[in-house]
């Protein structure tokens, strides 16, 4: 019956959901941090990190539009490429890591966290 398909449907999106969630408390703001480390490298800010998780959040925001804006000039600095492809390493982790094991890309993120 297509209400049992769609309720098993809803079930499953809330249970990928959920199990996204305790992933993410796990790594609490670990992955923001490393994130932000990573930009403010890249980008030359020397200005420690912020302690506050709200302000870290913020600040991973900021540098992000300004490297955007500085691929968009054409002036991407050495190392944005490497940057890029750990930080995305990093979310999948947490958000689908059935395919960092798939594609085997998992590397990537121990690579940066040791």
């Amino acid at each position: 019956d297509r209400a049992d398909h769609r309720g098993r449907f809803r079930t499953l999106v809330a249970i990928n959901a959920l199990t996204i969630v305790g992933r993410e408390l796990e790594v609490g703001n670990r992955t923001a941090r490393e994130e932000a480390g990573a930009l403010a490298r890249i980008l030359g800010v020397e200005d420690p990190l912020p302690e506050s998780d709200g302000t870290l959040t913020a600040l991973v925001r900021t540098l992000n539009a300004e490297l955007a804006r500085r691929i968009r000039r054409g002036e991407a600095p050495p190392g944005t490429l490497r940057e890029l492809k750990l930080a995305t390493a990093s979310k999948l982790a947490v958000a689908n890591p059935g395919y960092l094991n798939r594609y085997g890309t998992a590397s990537a993120v121990v690579r940066r966290n040791s």
